[in-house]
């Protein structure tokens, strides 16, 4: 099969593999774009947009399953992370973008790098901060991206996210990473103090928890 362009959905959000999306599509130029991929069964990219910019790396979508069909043409879809891309080139013959793209993977070996059981429970105390002491916590798998993962489920900066969605290196994210949850930790850990301060009884106890 010849090389195909991918099409592009340019957003303030950086799609990690693995990582479920869901979109509302309402623009006729992405109605038409995701029409076309459903018909062909067929992926899209999600890329960072800032205003008119785009970042230079991606990831590609893959549309699991239409939620709803709006009577005037509109579209929930539930998409989920594929692989990463870099853009190469730009076309725009089409009323939505599209690139040509060179799909890319790490280049080290997935040999779990030193530390990551520190970054694990470090992620699990600041999502726990983040959500409460009782949420469920689920584990990064082993199998995909540790880092990656974790991306994409903490409210991260942008920026941040994008940083680690460009990196070809499962040691190199796992470590900014690292360092960046230890310099948040004291800010998450001093807003949920302020959090059961506010909801305390005045006995000491956060209210709705048994005495």
């Amino acid at each position: 099969m010849e090389p195909q362009p991918l099409p592009l959905f340019p957003l303030e959000v950086v799609l990690f593999p693995a990582m479920g999306l869901p979109l509302h599509i309402f623009e006729p130029r992405y109605r038409l774009m995701i029409g076309r991929c459903l018909e062909q069964s067929s992926d899209f990219g999600v890329v960072l947009a800032r205003g008119r910019r785009l970042a230079a790396v991606g990831c590609s979508a893959r549309i699991e399953r239409i939620v709803r069909r709006h009577p005037d043409g509109r579209l929930d879809i539930w998409t989920v992370g594929m692989e990463r891309f870099r853009i190469l080139q730009v076309i725009e013959d089409e009323p939505y973008l599209q690139a040509w793209p060179e799909f890319f993977d790490d280049e080290e070996p997935a040999l779990e790098p030193p530390g990551q059981a520190e970054l694990i429970a470090l992620y699990e105390k600041c999502v726990r901060l983040l959500s409460g002491a009782r949420s469920e916590f689920s584990r990064p798998q082993p199998e995909l991206s540790v880092s990656m993962q974790m991306a994409a489920v903490l409210p991260l900066e942008l920026d941040f996210k994008q940083k680690l969605l460009e990196s070809r290196s499962e040691a190199e994210r796992q470590q900014w990473l690292r360092a960046r949850l230890w310099q948040w930790l004291p800010e998450l850990e001093q807003i949920d103090r302020a959090r059961r301060k506010a909801g305390s009884n005045g006995r000491g106890a956060v209210l709705g928890r048994p005495q």
